[in-house]
């Protein structure tokens, strides 16, 4: 596969060790000869160091002195001589002495024609790389004189240097072609192994895309891709769930379907029978009014009567209209709901204020102490138009000490709004059916003040647009109406 992560991960792998061999290879070919170097002349200045010591302190011909010269000079590959001034022996540790004096004393006395690069030149020593002309050999030089006088010469090839340079090149790359084939065949062989779970898990994938949710992960690892895999197998597992309860509720919503719409015609059928109810009292309103233009009945208190009467039902009969096409426009989801964050207690007192004539009219004592804000979230107008029904309804009722209580419950999440009234309580049969359409408790008193059973039933319909509770509470001296808001 092209785009393998097996292949992708072993090229890489592959790609970083063979460029740090390279590049170890080019270090090792560049610098190491040069770090080399200055080993031994780290080396040198320290053997210098010694031997000056030694001269001073009188070891320089102890047998102690003696080794430690001999084991420096073999493990660093130098030759040590230090002679004095009648040019006798003192101490010498490498190659042949005499050749070593013969060259130092050629050093400092006679002028030859081998070629030097100074390296280091101090007022005791100078350390110079020196080509000679007789075997065509270089080599690293100290020389100088010590604290008491004596000559002295540390001296190591540096072609020994620059072989050991090229044998260690050649073995460095030698292992590392060795170590490229050997950890090639290994990084493929550990990414099959860790590619391999990879691989199950995209077979799974592509199954569960063709809604093939029998598919497992059976890897028993404890890695990162086995704790993918068995998550793989619990969303597999809820996948098919999810789909299984999908299907019943696709079944569900057909049937809710239909029941939708069995119930449009039901609305048809009442909005039908609306419009019956309606046009029975129309028509006498326009008999009366064709009558009274007509001057059928000469009496002046007659025909304001008949004329209150007419502009009364037409009131009504247009109230209600309004009515139930807002409820019509609610119950079909036709009107929007906009939430919004408000303050009721700024809401409901504004609606107290201008409702301040109906109060003082029905001699009517309003109670509403909430005093610091209250922010809820809703449709601001139709929480109103809630609390309207609310209030005109405790007010029609109203009874006895005529007392009208508005409070607060402030809970967690949610307000609670009470409007209570004094009077008489609710039978309790009713209480079941007073949010329903047209239903009437007194239908007497409905009439009495212009009710036409709607009211609750837009309450409910706002309500549940909202997604809020509400309610009705029977007490011995009154009845509370209550609705709900989120608060956060």
């Amino acid at each position: 596969m092209k785009y393998s992560i097996k292949n992708q991960l072993t090229f890489v792998f592959i790609s970083i060790m063979t460029g740090t061999i390279l590049l170890c290879w080019f270090l090792n070919n560049g610098f190491l000869e040069k770090y080399y170097l200055l080993n031994k002349q780290q080396v040198m200045r320290r053997s210098y160091q010694s031997i000056n010591e030694a001269v001073s302190d009188g070891s320089i011909k102890s047998e102690e002195f003696e080794n430690q010269l001999q084991r420096l000079c073999g493990v660093y590959n130098i030759s040590v001589i230090v002679i004095d001034a009648d040019s006798t022996l003192v101490q010498s540790a490498g190659i042949d002495s005499d050749i070593m004096i013969k060259y130092l004393l050629d050093r400092v006395f006679l002028e030859n024609s081998d070629m030097y690069e100074t390296i280091e030149q101090t007022e005791n020593y100078m350390m110079e790389i020196a080509h000679t002309q007789r075997n065509g050999m270089s080599y690293i030089e100290m020389w100088g004189t010590l604290d008491n006088g004596n000559l002295f010469m540390t001296r190591s090839v540096v072609e020994s240097i620059r072989e050991s340079v090229q044998i260690s090149s050649r073995f460095l790359g030698y292992v590392g072609i060795l170590a490229t084939v050997v950890s090639g065949l290994l990084i493929w062989i550990i990414t099959k192994r860790i590619t391999g779970p990879i691989l199950s898990l995209t077979e799974i994938s592509k199954r569960m895309a063709d809604l093939d949710f029998e598919a497992r992960y059976e890897g028993k690892e404890k890695h990162e891709v086995a704790v993918l895999g068995h998550h793989m197998n619990q969303l597999a597992e809820r996948l098919e769930q999810t789909i299984s309860e999908l299907k019943t509720a696709n079944n569900e919503l057909l049937k809710d379907i239909e029941k939708k719409e069995q119930i449009d015609e039901m609305r048809k059928e009442f909005l039908s029978n609306v419009s019956h109810e309606l046009k029975t009292p129309i028509a006498l309103i326009m008999g009366y009014a064709e009558g009274l233009k007509e001057e059928i009945d000469q009496d002046a208190e007659s025909r304001d009567f008949y004329c209150d009467v007419i502009m009364d039902e037409a009131g009504k009969m247009n109230t209600m209209v309004k009515k139930l096409l807002t409820l019509n426009q609610l119950e079909f989801g036709n009107d929007v709901i906009s939430m919004e964050r408000f303050d009721i207690k700024e809401l409901i007192a504004n609606y107290l204020e201008s409702a301040d004539i109906l109060i003082k009219q029905n001699n009517t004592k309003v109670y509403f102490e909430e005093s610091r804000p209250c922010f809820v979230w809703g449709d601001e107008f139709k929480v109103e138009e809630v609390f309207m029904n609310y209030f005109t309804n405790a007010l029609n009722y109203v009874k006895n000490e005529n007392e009208i209580r508005i409070s607060f419950d402030r809970m967690e999440e949610k307000v609670r709004i009470r409007v209570f009234n004094t009077g008489d309580p609710i039978p309790e049969e009713s209480l079941p059916h007073l949010f329903e359409k047209f239903y009437k408790v007194d239908k007497a008193r409905t009439r009495e003040y212009g009710g036409s059973g709607v009211g609750l039933s837009i309450v409910k319909a706002i309500m549940d647009s909202m997604h809020q509770e509400f309610g009705v509470v029977n007490y011995e001296n009154g009845v509370e109406f209550w609705f709900e808001l989120a608060s956060k």
